[in-house]
């Protein structure tokens, strides 16, 4: 995978996930509006037309990866990435951070569950599916830790606030997990072993491959935004982010 500079933002790399999953997210009326369109975001939103962007800031230290958009009509970690980009763009980072803010573009478009009816937090483990190369890109980027963050519907799974974890093969996945939960309050979900309860997801799949995960959910209707949801998710991804002292 090259990373290459991006012109007029000195401190930002960017690379591909994947040629086949692009689209013009700007249609997503709904994400669109919650979006502040200044030159950085316009950028994200351009080059998610070509496929599923990845973003690099800093250097040495951890190597974490933002992760969101794996379900495509949930959006508020997608609205939070980005923002959560914009705020960092010009810090001095004593960590090495990866940005996904739209793992699936077309998803996002469509404001879909499902990418070409595949659901990629069930696929992860099967070769070559889009959340699969994008375990292929962690591994290959030698990345150490993953936030995976989503939102949940009342009445959906698990449909509250909460960070899920697993114990074992990956034990810090818990540990990660109870410090987002005592720092912003929500609830923790945690298995035994990762995958015990179904497979494919992109935290289980990290976690089995010994790069501890977790997956945060906040509480939002899908394929809108409720009031404070983007807040929310924003303070989860800083959480996570705190933990390894950014």
């Amino acid at each position: 995978m090259h990373f290459r500079k991006v012109e007029n933002f000195d401190n930002l790399e960017m690379s591909y996930i994947s040629d086949f999953s692009g689209a013009y997210i700007a249609r997503n009326k709904n994400l669109l509006n919650e979006l502040n369109l200044n030159p950085l975001t316009q950028f994200i939103l351009e080059k998610s037309v070509f496929g599923t962007p990845i973003f690099k800031l800093g250097s040495g230290g951890n190597r974490l990866l933002i992760l969101s958009g794996i379900h495509g009509n949930e959006l508020p970690p997608q609205i939070a990435n980005v923002k959560l980009l914009n705020e960092l763009i010009d810090e001095d980072l004593n960590n090495t951070l990866y940005f996904m803010p739209f793992a699936s573009p077309k998803s996002t478009m469509n404001n879909e569950r499902t990418f070409n009816s595949i659901d990629l937090n069930r696929s992860a483990h099967i070769n070559n599916s889009l959340s699969n190369l994008i375990i292929k890109a962690i591994l290959n980027l030698k990345i150490n830790f993953v936030g995976d963050f989503h939102s949940t519907a009342r009445n959906a799974n698990p449909g509250f606030e909460s960070v899920f974890s697993s114990k074992s093969p990956t034990p810090e996945s818990f540990l990660i997990a109870n410090y987002i939960s005592r720092d912003v309050g929500c609830d923790v979900i945690s298995f035994d072993y990762s995958g015990s309860t179904y497979k494919g997801a992109v935290e289980d799949v990290c976690n089995l491959k010994g790069i501890p995960a977790i997956t945060a959910e906040v509480l939002c209707p899908f394929a809108n935004v409720a009031r404070g949801s983007v807040e929310r998710s924003f303070a989860q991804m800083k959480s996570f982010l705190s933990y390894f002292g950014v």
